[in-house]
């Protein structure tokens, strides 16, 4: 896998070799920052990355302009892999790494992000609970986008803050939108 754009064009993201990694494919990849940068700006945004595995998400976000990245996944090679990479990357101020389940990490203090990747396990038992989690428990800065890959075993089209699904493949990338608030409710 290569980096597609910006500061880090062209360099290569190792995949670990742990066998408990399904990587976004590069058409997918291509495609989902494609709409995100057609509609929103990575320039200064803080980005969480769940589920992480090789970081090919993360370092994208990076490499198009954003400030920080949070990498979370519960398995330790996948976080040493990746804080290993930012070293060689020489973008380590930019990373901050945690080794926590999804779960676990979801139901401590949350932290709002312009940006949210989730790409977990296609058959992963918690993906309502864990979208619900994500858009109503203080994840998301207002406006923030949660940007999660599944496949067609889940269907959030009538998911009122779902704005954006495509199929790339066995993959769906559905795109949910946090609610803004509006001066008037204030």
């Amino acid at each position: 896998m290569r980096i597609i754009t910006g500061k880090l064009k062209g360099r290569v993201i190792p995949v670990p070799d742990t066998g408990s990694l399904r990587p976004t494919s590069d058409r997918t990849k291509e495609g989902l920052f494609s709409v995100i940068a057609a509609r929103r700006f990575f320039e200064g945004t803080r980005v969480l990355d769940l589920f992480a595995g090789s970081g090919n998400l993360g370092f994208e976000a990076i490499s198009r302009g954003s400030d920080h990245v949070l990498f979370v996944d519960q398995h330790p090679e996948h976080i040493r892999h990746i804080e290993k990479l930012a070293h060689h990357l020489n973008i380590k101020h930019q990373v901050q790494t945690r080794t926590a389940s999804v779960e676990q990490f979801l139901d401590g203090p949350s932290a709002a992000y312009d940006l949210i990747f989730c790409d977990p396990p296609y058959d992963y038992f918690m993906m309502t609970k864990m979208t619900d989690k994500i858009l109503y428990g203080g994840w998301l800065k207002p406006d923030g986008w949660f940007i999660l890959e599944h496949d067609k075993r889940h269907d959030f089209t009538n998911q009122p803050h779902c704005f954006y699904t495509k199929a790339y493949g066995r993959t769906i990338v559905s795109i949910f939108q946090a609610q803004t608030v509006d001066s008037d409710e204030q």
